[in-house]
């Protein structure tokens, strides 16, 4: 059941366990779907409406050692009813009491503001996917720089639509980065990046920008209150007397640039059941909850589907082991 709440909302619920959670948000959601399938929210987190929203409206981080689960739009509601049920979380090897609950219900997000908002990326900022990647490797450093504003632009511009703003006037963003050399990740030939930047648009904390959102990717925090940031870890945490000098270690940056609606390519919602015909007669791959993203089938399954022998046994016992990324993955099967 999808609720009617204004896509303008979103909600933040931190827990608080009794122990650091060393888990993965894969992990995380895994347990979630295996204790309360019937929820609202399952259908947001093990891809069935991926066809309906192109950006999540349910995001799990774990950061610091602590989950938060952030609901956009639509997914606020389906927090709460996720979060009123919750009071331990079994991971099977070990199991955590939730001691507290931090809820945070906002209204009047994602709206374009009159001044600059300042955010940190608290997680790396994959802006660069295969195709971007291969454009980017073309441009010199004052080309890259204001290709990752433009893409930055993009990734705000890209929410807006999904969500049905109005956009009345240009976004205006300035990244300033640590480095222009991208950080591989995965396998996929993507490029993280790390640093700050500035929008003329309200954007809710912790939620995510770019590539690999529900991977726990481009997580930002809003420095609208220098004071009011302390994440935690030393590498990120901020205080008054030296926002300035932790600005000065960012050394790249950009120019302000405005992106119109009309500057963002048109999302493609892709037919999930014409996928579903083409994987079952012709790939050999499996989608990950991405929506452009193949990863290769395990050798023991591709084995299997061909008829021939594998160490099945082996295959069995990490598809039912929730705590794995396999287990998450086969949730996402098409």
């Amino acid at each position: 059941m999808v609720s009617n709440a204004p896509e303008s909302r979103a909600v933040l619920a931190t827990l608080i366990t009794d122990k650091p959670v060393k888990k993965t948000a894969y992990q995380v959601k895994g347990v979630f779907m295996r204790h309360y399938p019937d929820l609202d929210i399952i259908p947001m987190l093990d891809g069935k409406y991926r066809d309906r929203y192109l950006y999540p409206r349910v995001q799990v981080k774990v950061l610091n050692e602590q989950i938060y689960i952030i609901g956009v739009g639509d997914g606020s509601d389906c927090v709460l009813q996720l979060i009123d049920k919750i009071s331990t979380l079994d991971f099977g090897n070990i199991t955590f009491e939730v001691n507290d609950k931090n809820i945070i219900d906002m209204t009047d997000q994602f709206q374009q503001s009159d001044q600059l908002i300042h955010y940190r990326f608290v997680t790396p900022w994959v802006a660069l996917n295969q195709t971007t990647s291969r454009k980017y490797r073309a441009l010199n450093n004052s080309e890259r720089v204001s290709f990752l504003n433009k893409l930055l632009g993009q990734n705000i511009v890209f929410i807006a639509k999904e969500l049905g703003v109005n956009l009345e006037d240009k976004v205006f963003t300035k990244v300033n980065l640590s480095s222009l050399f991208p950080k591989p990740v995965d396998e996929n030939n993507w490029g993280a990046f790390s640093g700050e930047f500035s929008a003329n648009f309200n954007l809710p904390n912790y939620i995510g920008l770019g590539n690999g959102i529900t991977r726990g990717y481009g997580a930002i925090y809003g420095l609208f209150n220098p004071q009011d940031f302390h994440f935690g870890e030393g590498s990120l945490a901020v205080n008054p007397g030296n926002k300035d000098a932790e600005s000065d270690k960012m050394s790249v940056e950009s120019e302000l640039n405005g992106i119109n609606v009309d500057d963002v390519p048109k999302s493609r919602r892709k037919s999930l059941k014409k996928r579903k015909k083409q994987n079952r007669h012709f790939s050999k791959k499996l989608l990950s909850e991405e929506f452009d993203i193949e990863e290769n089938v395990p050798d023991a399954r591709r084995r299997r589907k061909l008829g021939e022998k594998g160490d099945n046994k082996k295959l069995e016992d990490e598809e039912t082991n929730y705590n794995t990324v396999a287990y998450h993955k086969k949730q996402h099967k098409i």
